[in-house]
Formats: C-alpha cells, structure tokens, sequence
C-alpha cells in the first residue's frame, strides 16, 4: 500500500496559497452573520413574565442615565439654595447650626434624591416585539402598560428643553379609540432613531 503523506505533502504548498482568499473572504461571513437576539439573561424579571415564548424582541430600552440627574433637577437646585441659606445664616450668633452642618444637610437631601432616582431608573424598562410595545415603571407601586402593535393608532416624539439639550426624548404611544396616549417611554436616547424603528416594526408585523 502507497504512503498517502508524499501526496499530503505535495498539496500543502496549494492549501497554503489559498488561505488568504479565505481569510480576506472572513469579513464577508461575519458581516452576513445576524444580529444576537438578547437572552433573557438581559431582559427584566418583569418583563420576562409577560413575553411570549417564540415572541421575538425587537428594542429593549431604558431611559439614558442622564434620567437620574434630569428628574432631579428641581430638588437638587432646592438643595443647593437651602444649603446656601443655612450657610449664610451660620455667621449669626442666634443660629443653632455651623456651615459643615448646612453642607451636610444640603449634600445628603441631593444624595437621597438621586438615589430614588436611581431606584427609578432602574425599575423603568421598555420593550418592542414583533407583537406588542410594553412599558414598565414604578418602585412601590408598579404600572405595566403593554399594547399590540394592530392596536397602536398613533405615536408622537416630545423633547422638553432639558432633553433636547441631552439629545435625548419621550416617545409616546396611543391606541386605537383614544383621544390621549397611554404610555411613554420617556427619556431615550436618539428618540427620532428609535421611533423610525418603531414604525418600521409596526408596519411589518402590525399591519398583517
């Protein structure tokens, strides 16, 4: 029986000089991969419940960060005032209280509302699928809003001055037969993007 490696051998040199149009065509495979569906590893534990099995999601949103200090803002700007009144009235003899006291106030009353805030945020939690839209807020008391996509009749992008100079927005959803919309996702970054993306979806699979 002949040795096979002499011809294994020969061939090598052919192999060898076909690998770079393998790996130049390499970009070609990966650009043509699809995109990675989110696991329910990333997905909320709230709204995991209310997804269908085979339901597939199209955006899962939350607002920016930038919502923490955004939603803030009137307490904080009430924070820094009354420290600075109590700071100002430590100079006075009949003040029961020193500056490091007025910043310690006005520094704690800011971290405990950025830190609901926080909460906040993290409890808001938007979704997209190829059924429905869902919006989920609330620490203490929860709301879930969820509608199909055939029952949505309208959308609308509102930027207040705050968002606007952020770049971000809140986008609003209303359902057929109704005079006012029923849910937000508010506070989203690249809002005009994301509701080209919305309309898209509901004229592929809201309008079958």
């Amino acid at each position: 029986m002949s040795d096979p490696a002499p011809d294994r051998i020969a061939a090598a040199p052919d192999r060898i000089a076909a690998a770079p149009d393998r790996i130049a065509a390499a970009p070609d495979r990966i650009a043509a991969a699809p995109a990675a569906v989110p696991t329910t590893q990333h997905i909320p534990h709230a709204l995991q419940a209310v997804l269908g099995p085979d339901e597939v999601i199209v955006l899962l949103l939350r607002p920016s960060v930038l919502y923490i200090v955004l939603s803030s803002l009137g307490t904080l700007v009430a924070s820094l005032v009354i420290g600075l009144v109590l700071a100002y009235s430590a100079q006075f003899a009949w003040s029961p209280w020193r500056e490091s006291h007025a910043v310690l106030f006005g520094g704690g009353l800011a971290c405990m509302r950025l830190a609901w805030a926080w909460l906040d945020w993290i409890n808001h939690a938007y979704a997209l699928t190829d059924r429905r839209v869902i919006a989920r807020r609330g620490i203490m008391r929860t709301a879930l809003y969820e509608a199909p996509l055939t029952r949505i009749q309208n959308t609308i992008v509102v930027q207040s001055m705050r968002e606007r100079l952020c770049g971000l927005g809140t986008l609003g959803f209303a359902t057929a037969g109704r005079g006012t919309f029923d849910a937000f996702w508010e506070s989203i970054a690249s809002p005009f993007e994301v509701h080209r993306k919305v309309l898209e979806t509901i004229q592929r699979y809201g309008r079958r």
